[in-house]
């Protein structure tokens, strides 16, 4: 028996117990690491203080690294592509989005999967004073949001009530992936005070630039004007929407679209036709 088994050789060693990652990894695509939240409370008193309601800019939050091989993993509206549109003339045009969750890279799987984990949540909820923030896995309305040369989004106050889940939706996030865009391109996010009779603030869509808000009956924004970038250029971000359990005194409802006062009603006779017809 024993001539049999040194004949046979040495038993193979056991496999290397897994070892996780650990924190370092798992905070590694923010510039700042672990650290990128050091700043949240001064953050939260400028978020509240914001004007024309609750808002706030981040630039340089993520690693530029990462967000770029994330751009990699997106396809194109430029080439043949599957990626959703649902244009309607002058309220949005030219607009892609990319939410198919088991088609994404898997750069954009760790952004997204951090972005809706326990850590980036309670961060969000410090910041916004915001408590018990939910991410949406559906990313219903979100995802990767693709615009290209002459399109816009006209203003308006996000819908209210996820379809699927019933949740309230309270926060946007939108995080820019445009390397070096010209302010001569236009696109950028315009927030309108309640009366709308007035842009308040206008955001360029740069490059690792993050943009959270407090989603109300009120917060309107969009960009409104056609983009004049050149045709080979696309106007990149991804939106990632939050909710609550709990419900603010608001009765539900889709995306409301507000005129300018430039628009000439535009936007309104758009709204009804398109209501018409669906």
């Amino acid at each position: 028996m024993l001539k049999k088994l040194l004949s046979r050789g040495a038993a193979p060693a056991p496999a290397p117990a897994a070892v996780s990652p650990g924190p370092e990894a798992y905070f590694g695509l923010m510039a700042q690491g672990a650290a990128y939240g050091r700043d949240v409370e001064a953050w939260a008193a400028g978020y509240q203080a914001a004007d024309p309601f609750p808002h706030i800019i981040l630039d340089g939050l993520f690693d530029p690294g990462v967000l770029r091989r994330v751009v990699d993993e997106i396809p194109s509206p430029l080439a043949p592509n599957s990626l959703f549109t649902a244009d309607v003339k002058h309220l949005q045009e030219n607009k892609f989005a990319w939410r198919d969750v088991p088609a994404l890279g898997p750069e954009s799987t760790r952004l997204i999967g951090f972005l809706s984990g326990k850590p980036f949540l309670e961060f969000l909820s410090a910041l916004t004073g915001i408590p018990g923030l939910m991410p949406d896995p559906y990313l219903w309305g979100g995802g990767f949001h693709q615009i290209l040369a002459g399109g816009k989004l006209a203003i308006h106050a996000d819908f209210n009530i996820h379809p699927v889940t019933q949740l309230y939706r309270r926060v946007n996030l939108l995080l820019y992936l445009n390397e070096g865009w010209e302010a001569a391109w236009g696109g950028d996010l315009e927030l309108w005070n309640r009366d709308m009779d007035a842009c308040v603030q206008r955001i360029a869509p740069l490059f690792n630039r993050t943009v959270v808000f407090s989603t109300t009956d009120v917060s309107f924004h969009g960009h409104p004007e056609p983009m004049t970038c050149p045709p080979d250029k696309v106007r990149r971000s991804l939106a990632l929407y939050y909710y609550t359990y709990e419900r603010l005194p608001h009765d539900p409802h889709s995306t409301l679209w507000r005129d300018r006062p430039g628009d000439a009603g535009k936007v309104q006779a758009a709204m009804d036709d398109f209501w018409k017809t669906t």
